[in-house]
């Protein structure tokens, strides 16, 4: 078997935990995490022996234990439509920088495995380390190394980056929000965030320290432009952060104007209303600078990438330069000061 048919042999694996699948049926617990097919869907898959528990095709009504293997070997799994643009924008031979389209998924997820930059560029380039990631519908840059050495170094050495968001609202004066990212308990959607200020009760003992520092770069109308600065690089950082303050992202479906939209996604009922309530239609966040030393050479690399169509069309479009003023500079950290007594 060739390098480029091993590629296309994907298997996906998961381990059952004693809070996650023991005790569960095979057909019941794929039915319920794995959600893009319904229960005979994965009745059809079970049968057609894609499912193994530790290596052994099994039947529907299987127990699951915990600890076990379960492993998926799929053969027509379908893969949702992305935009697979993506280029190069600094190579030497230990890493490249990657920019890429807004709606690219970085690893292998769900039902995204051919339709994501990692397989890209594991064809385009062979073996690759993915040294940061982005979320699917973030723009911008990433690091990746082209070997286990570099991958080593880079994860040690300090990386500047520098991010631009559209947020609603007018976001007029700096924040350096530096606090506790903690699970948002008043959300329906289990995997969302919230972002409290460090020393309130709310922070005391829980969940992980994220800082970042925002600025506002310019303000049309109900929309603003912000510079992200994060010093941290939790999951959903700068947009649970913006959210909490008062400030979300157009297009973000989770941390947006009404997170009721990512739900209705996830069922196929969102609609024109929803989509004109987003302004576009994915988040407004775009890696837009990458700053840092060289492992290798010592030389500082700093690589830009410009707003992308989507995101600057937006942006002209929203309107001419609002008035501002220090009062809603108050009215923010009322907000955030509200959010960190939940």
């Amino acid at each position: 078997m060739t390098g480029s048919d091993a590629l296309k042999q994907r298997v996906i694996s998961t381990r059952i935990s004693r809070n996650r699948g023991a005790g569960w049926t095979l057909l019941d617990y794929l039915a319920a995490r794995f959600t893009y097919r319904d229960r005979d869907g994965w009745r059809e898959r079970i049968a057609a022996g894609e499912l193994r528990i530790n290596g052994v095709t099994a039947p529907p009504e299987r127990v699951l234990a915990e600890g076990e293997l379960l492993s998926y070997h799929p053969g027509d799994l379908p893969e949702p439509p992305v935009d697979l643009t993506w280029r190069v924008v600094y190579e030497d031979e230990h890493f490249r920088i990657i920019d890429k389209s807004g709606n690219l998924p970085v690893h292998p997820a769900g039902p995204f495995y051919r339709h994501t930059l990692w397989f890209e560029l594991r064809r385009a380039f062979g073996g690759i380390h993915l040294v940061n990631r982005l979320d699917r519908e973030t723009s911008g840059l990433l690091l990746v190394a082209g070997h286990a050495e570099a991958a080593r170094r880079l994860s040690r050495t300090v990386c500047r980056k520098e991010y631009l968001a559209l947020v609603f609202g007018a976001f007029t004066d700096p924040v350096e929000a530096e606090g506790m990212l903690l699970p948002d308990s008043g959300s329906a959607v289990r995997k969302k965030r919230r972002f409290v200020f460090a020393g309130t009760a709310a922070s005391e003992g829980r969940g992980e320290f994220a800082a970042t520092r925002l600025e506002p770069v310019a303000v049309r109308a109900d929309v603003s432009l912000v510079r992200a600065l994060p010093r941290t690089g939790r999951l959903h950082q700068i947009r649970a952060t913006l959210c909490s303050l008062g400030f979300p992202l157009l297009g973000d479906k989770l941390y947006g104007p009404d997170e009721r939209i990512y739900l209705k996604i996830r069922e196929n009922r969102i609609d024109a209303a929803d989509r004109a309530l987003l302004r576009m239609p994915r988040q407004a966040l775009h890696a837009a600078s990458l700053t840092f030393r060289h492992p290798f050479t010592g030389r500082e690399v700093h690589v830009e990438s410009p707003l992308p169509e989507d995101f600057r069309t937006v942006w002209e479009r929203a309107g001419e330069t609002a008035e501002t003023g220090a009062v809603f500079s108050e009215n923010l950290c009322a907000k955030a000061e509200k959010r960190d007594m939940l």
